[in-house]
């Protein structure tokens, strides 16, 4: 669910962006201090006031333009691309609840209150024609029970995921490892525009960032903080679905494994976790999450 903060202006949204623009710090230590401090205009104003080893930022960094990060910000809307900051009410409340969240979100389409209630489904690029049903099935058993369907806009499992959820009437969204301007695979540029127009596509990059290797584990990160629980159909030992499940434990959300991917070490290894469920279909990946939230649809985490 959304919280109760009202939606912050152009220039403060801009601040924002030039405290990441400034030195790089963790993602998660500049959202806490934008957070803490509730403006990040106040925060840049008192920047001379952080003097000594343990400051956020260097004084340098208020030298990037405000003026030219809000020409920015109306030509991404132009664009059709808005940015979320961890000020704006809007913000995904699951997201908020993790330690590695994002300053901002560049978002094409638009969130809503009922993403909460959302299911990542995730799996190997090179999927077998088994796994490619099964991430299929699992979507079209979640839309029927209301919950919406994320997943990487990547190849393999993820088209398959997002493909069958928005065939079977429901909502999807993707979290992309790249920004807003490109898609990977280029292949997926149409299914990546139409889920932008009628749903949501997500990016913690700046538009223009283009795909490298150490942008998928970030976005693994944000898509597991944006949803309730994880579902790995098919994974290596190396694939950012084994990493979005370690991830997801992390952040104390439940991970299903189908039960074909236990003739994989990490997967029997991951199954003696708290918080790990080996399943066989979608219907039980329902049933175990109506159990483990409350009716009342709030997030409660697994320690």
């Amino acid at each position: 669910m959304f919280d109760n903060r009202t939606l912050v202006s152009t220039r403060e949204t801009a601040a924002v962006l030039a405290l990441m623009a400034g030195r790089h710090l963790p993602w998660n230590r500049l959202a806490g201090a934008i957070e803490e401090e509730g403006s990040a205009l106040r925060l840049l104003e008192n920047l001379d006031a952080q003097a000594g080893p343990d400051r956020l930022f260097e004084i340098d960094d208020k030298r990037v333009s405000l003026d030219q990060l809000e020409d920015h910000l109306h030509g991404w809307e132009a664009e059709g691309i808005r940015v979320v900051t961890v000020l704006d009410a809007t913000y995904p409340a699951n997201l908020r609840m993790v330690h590695d969240l994002p300053p901002v979100l560049f978002l094409r389409g638009s969130l809503r209150e009922g993403d909460s209630r959302s299911v990542a489904v995730v799996g190997t690029r090179k999927a077998s024609p088994r796994g490619l049903g099964q991430a299929q099935s699992i979507s079209r058993g979640l839309i029927e029970a209301d919950y919406v369907v994320v997943s990487g806009l990547a190849a393999g499992v993820d088209t398959a995921a997002h493909t069958a959820a928005l065939e079977a009437g429901g909502r999807t969204i993707g979290v992309i490892g790249t920004g807003l301007r490109h898609s990977f695979p280029k292949a997926n540029a149409e299914l990546q525009d139409r889920i932008g127009r009628d749903h949501a596509v997500v990016s913690q990059f700046w538009p223009g960032q283009e795909p490298r290797k150490w942008t998928f584990p970030q976005r693994n990160a944000v898509m597991s903080g944006f949803t309730r629980a994880t579902v790995v159909v098919e994974a290596s030992y190396t694939s950012g679905a084994k990493m979005q499940a370690r991830l997801a434990l992390e952040h104390g959300r439940p991970v299903f494994l189908l039960r074909s991917l236990l003739e994989h070490p990490w997967a029997r290894e991951y199954h003696e976790h708290r918080g790990v469920y080996v399943v066989e279909e979608g219907a039980e990946i329902v049933e175990h999450l109506e159990r483990l939230y409350a009716a009342s649809g709030q997030l409660t985490l697994i320690r």
